[in-house]
């Protein structure tokens, strides 16, 4: 089995628990004989979860813009490293090789690239498990908004379902194991128009 990691570059405030527990999880995936996709880099949590993998003998790849790696941030230890032109290739390139994705804490491009994975998986461009990993809580306002949406009726009961929520790197690994995708989105369906009923 092969999963990405999405990931902040940062390690965030000094004395919190992130950067530990990105180690942590690279250390269970590879002893899990689970792959690590990730982008490459060798700061923040980026850089801690690939070590934690490196650390048990497990398989790393990352996946880089060339820009990235001009700039020096680049591992040089990974299992191989994939030189991709842009961060579009880069995501599609993560994208195809990974059997499932999880989002440690990150900004922004963690959440793009999670928030993308995710929506495709809704769209049936795949069928592969999407999991946020809810460190300390760090991922409970955005559960709280997701929950929120579907309440709004803009995201469905079975896509906020699909998306994985776990506080253990096990429990996300075995709802993996577990998982079974829900019909894609439009199938068999025609978009609703104002007032019609989503039966």
């Amino acid at each position: 089995m092969k999963v990405a990691v999405y990931c902040g570059s940062s390690p965030g405030p000094e004395g919190s628990v992130y950067m530990q527990t990105a180690y942590e999880l690279g250390q269970i995936l590879a002893r899990s004989d689970v792959e690590l996709i990730y982008g490459g880099a060798t700061v923040g949590l980026m850089g801690a979860v690939a070590d934690g993998a490196l650390s048990e003998g497990g398989k790393v790849t990352g996946v880089m813009p060339s820009l990235l790696t001009q700039k020096e941030l680049a591992h040089k230890g990974l299992s191989e490293l994939i030189p991709v032109q842009d961060m579009h290739e880069r995501k599609a390139m993560m994208a195809e090789l990974a059997d499932g994705f999880i989002a440690l804490p990150g900004g922004c491009g963690t959440m793009e690239e999670l928030f993308e994975v995710w929506c495709w998986a809704q769209l049936g461009l795949h069928h592969k498990p999407c999991a946020l990993y809810n460190v300390a809580g760090f991922y409970d306002k955005l559960i709280e908004f997701i929950h929120h949406a579907q309440s709004q009726q803009f995201i469905r009961e079975e896509y906020s379902r699909m998306l994985v929520v776990g506080e253990r790197p096990d429990e996300i690994l075995q709802a993996f194991h577990d998982y079974q995708p829900p019909a894609d989105k439009w199938r068999n369906r025609s978009v609703l128009k104002p007032g019609a009923q989503d039966n």
